[in-house]
């Protein structure tokens, strides 16, 4: 990918795509015209994040929190592939 993410940017979820909790499917999932998305545990923690105000560092905190984790760099690898395809994906966007 060649999306630029800084651990100051902020991304929100990009219209017409609708991030929520799914009960029939036990999982976060976005829902789009189109179709849906199933997402897993960790695809859902880090949209949960695109909220327009949390910035990719603290981001990347709250999942190292969340998970326990004692490797940044891993943490932090995951998360800002993940916001690239996200983004690649026109699933988020940045914040302006």
């Amino acid at each position: 990918m060649t999306t630029n993410i800084s651990p100051t940017c902020r991304y929100e979820i990009r219209p017409p795509f609708l991030f929520r909790w799914e009960e029939s499917q036990q999982a976060h999932v976005l829902l789009y015209p189109e179709g849906i998305v199933k997402l897993n545990a960790t695809g859902g923690e880090i949209l949960k994040c695109c909220d327009g105000r949390t910035s990719v560092a603290e981001l990347i905190e709250q999942l190292a929190r969340r998970y326990n984790a004692s490797d940044i760099d891993a943490i932090s690898k995951g998360a800002l592939n993940f916001l690239e395809v996200s983004h690649g994906k026109g699933w988020i966007r940045a914040k302006a």
